[in-house]
């Protein structure tokens, strides 16, 4: 059963929460073999039913305290641009389509979402484009994110600091 995951993290894009369960979005997703979908709502009003059938699982909730079973779990991730949840997703190794909130003012999601993508670790689309992004999108050609390298950070701050 190929599974989804949809995260909003602590914050409301109730427009991505919207889009993604839109009848055509919901079956693009099980055109293209998801018969799960997880829903991290935050505390958005947009609220979806959780929902059972043979065919096809929709699981909605605000929040946990951890994600990171629901990231292992997904064979694909669709998240708001955070940066906190594009690493997180992206250190997992998992296939990440970032959706901009492109109301948002001095937009630095979008300067994110498109140097990563420039970089080969993620698609990235808006809640108007969601659709034809999942359509046209090749997860097999994605990059892994190559791992940090914090002694590295540690050295810069002692050099700073005058360690």
């Amino acid at each position: 059963m190929r599974a989804a995951f949809v995260t909003v993290g602590t914050t409301s894009f109730d427009d991505l929460v919207a889009a993604v369960t839109a009848p055509e979005a919901l079956r693009v997703l099980q055109d293209l073999g998801y018969s799960r979908l997880v829903l991290q709502i935050g505390r958005g009003t947009v609220a979806p039913e959780s929902v059972c059938t043979p065919a096809f699982t929709q699981e909605v909730y605000r929040y946990k305290n951890s994600l990171l079973q629901d990231v292992q779990e997904a064979d694909l991730i669709i998240s708001h641009a955070g940066a906190g949840s594009c690493l997180e997703v992206l250190e997992a190794g998992k296939p990440l389509l970032v959706v901009v909130n492109d109301k948002l003012m001095d937009n630095h999601q979008l300067e994110l979402a498109r140097q990563l993508h420039r970089d080969g670790h993620l698609f990235y689309c808006t809640c108007r484009t969601l659709i034809e992004t999942l359509q046209s999108m090749d997860v097999s050609t994605l990059k892994p994110l190559p791992p940090g390298q914090p002694e590295k950070f540690a050295a810069f701050l002692d050099k700073v600091v005058g360690i």
